[in-house]
């Protein structure tokens, strides 16, 4: 039987929430529901999408793998529900965007191909830059729109944001690895580890919000602001690490596996959305791409 929109919609709000009982109250059904139409969806698929723990639910690598599908098949959907059918596809003008490092390589091409496939009218400038010179940016007026993390936005006085996605942060290990056997996995478990530290995109200093939270300190070996080195050296088994599900890969560069596993602390998830400066009147082009970039994300995330 084929799978239906309602459980891939189901499906996400369960993996963003990790937990049936939040998941239900997202998309306002009763919990059972939640429950019937995954466990539909793991016999249509022949797999399972989740593992059970004390805390809740974590996806399992089959799961991280057609989360990846299903939030594309919402937001196909999401994009033929509100494409412009007549004169929106012909408006001109332009957009300037500023784009954060892991949002330039991890989220915003195959959406940015999109738009300008809709709106071919409409030039997209798209500036790489780190977190306080996109801020300095829309407080200038010298940027339109930002895309980014804005979970690590520090000005929230004059800038506006929309979340549009909510990554999961979850433990990195090369195969084999003694916590793989393990039931449930904590920070203390991780803390005397050797630890690759990931400093692009400000990580390490959400990082070391988290830890210092739980009194507790990694044992960093290696800072690196490359995703792919941190992918190589937790394969190789020289350290673990913990990234967001975002920029996760089963396999690194030398096409060594790379395990996931979810931690029971709470640590907060990696956020990509929109920031603008809400003292500044958009263009309209600036409109139709926020519009567009919210729409096709409106039920494929929280």
């Amino acid at each position: 039987m084929p799978f239906t929109l309602r459980q891939i919609r189901y499906f996400i709000a369960t993996a963003d929430r990790g937990q049936v009982s939040q998941a239900a109250t997202e998309v306002n059904v009763a919990q059972s529901a939640i429950t019937t139409a995954i466990q539909q969806l793991e016999a249509d698929l022949g797999v399972s999408l989740f593992t059970r723990h004390n805390a809740g639910l974590a996806l399992t690598l089959e799961g991280t793998r057609f989360l990846q599908h299903a939030r594309t098949i919402m937001a196909a959907v999401n994009a033929a529900e509100t494409a412009p059918l007549s004169t929106l596809s012909t408006m001109s003008g332009s957009v300037k965007v500023g784009v954060s490092y892991t949002v330039a390589g991890y989220f915003l091409p195959r959406h940015y191909a999109r738009f300008a496939r809709t709106y071919p009218n409409i030039s997209v400038e798209i500036f790489e830059m780190p977190r306080q010179d996109i801020e300095n940016g829309l407080n200038t007026g010298s940027l339109d729109l930002a895309v980014m993390l804005v979970s690590n936005i520090q000005d929230n006085l004059n800038l506006a944001q929309e979340t549009l996605l909510r990554s999961h942060r979850r433990l990195w290990l090369p195969v084999e690895h003694a916590l793989l056997r393990s039931q449930t996995i904590g920070l203390n478990d991780i803390v005397s580890l050797p630890y690759i530290m990931l400093t692009v995109d400000e990580a390490s200093r959400t990082a070391e919000r988290y830890w210092q939270k739980f009194n507790l300190k990694p044992n960093v070996i290696f800072n690196t602001s490359s995703v792919e080195a941190v992918r190589s050296m937790v394969a190789d088994g020289i350290g673990v690490t913990i990234l967001s599900d975002m920029v996760y890969r089963p396999w690194s560069l030398e096409g060594q596996r790379i395990e996931l596993r979810s931690i029971v602390d709470e640590i907060p998830t990696m956020d990509v959305g929109l920031a603008w400066n809400k003292l500044i009147e958009q263009t309209p082009a600036t409109t139709v791409l926020r519009d567009f970039l919210s729409l096709a994300f409106s039920g494929a995330s929280t």
